[in-house]
């Protein structure tokens, strides 16, 4: 997996202060799309062990609130597999930490994957559940607000991922 930036101080992805992911590679192309050069997977730098371990220890800070993931597309099948055992080891070194992850697919509440099944994979489920926010669903510049907080589109979801995948319906952290 590549990644396409950092930005090691954002407070636009999430509450407050977090460092950012931008992972490259995008297949949903939606109209007007903010990052257009991460839809390709090639795009970037590789998404390494050096750069895994800047992050880690970027996170130890304490104004750090926690880690955003965006893309591109995170939840793309060929960012799973490298995402998931870097999210776990971001999620037992920083249990306080809240993880966010951005996607244009939407999550299937009730079995935890996502709602478009040829995106699934193994490690789908037990990624997702790491998170503790999941904003949802493709940006669709005709449904643009940019009052809405945290995302980009009506149509899309802020979810708090724990209580949903417990309760098995839609949970949303912010309306």
């Amino acid at each position: 997996m590549n990644y396409a930036t950092i930005k090691w101080t954002d407070i636009a992805n999430g509450e407050g202060v977090r460092i950012s992911l931008f992972v490259s590679g995008c297949t949903h192309h939606c109209k007007n799309c903010f990052n257009q050069v991460a839809w390709d997977f090639s795009y970037g730098e590789p998404f390494d062990s050096t750069i895994q371990e800047k992050i880690l220890k970027e996170l130890e800070s304490d104004y750090i609130a926690g880690i955003s993931l965006l893309g591109g597309e995170p939840l793309e099948p060929k960012n799973q597999e490298a995402l998931y055992p870097f999210v776990k080891k971001v999620r037992e070194k920083f249990p306080q930490k809240s993880i966010w992850c951005y996607t244009g697919f939407i999550l299937d509440e009730e079995s935890g994957d996502l709602k478009e099944k040829d995106k699934n994979t193994f490690y789908t489920k037990d990624l997702i559940a790491l998170f503790d926010v999941l904003v949802d669903g493709p940006f669709i510049e005709e449904l643009k607000d940019i009052r809405l907080k945290f995302r980009g589109s009506s149509n899309q979801r802020v979810l708090d991922v724990k209580r949903t995948l417990k309760t098995g319906s839609c949970i949303l952290y912010l309306n």
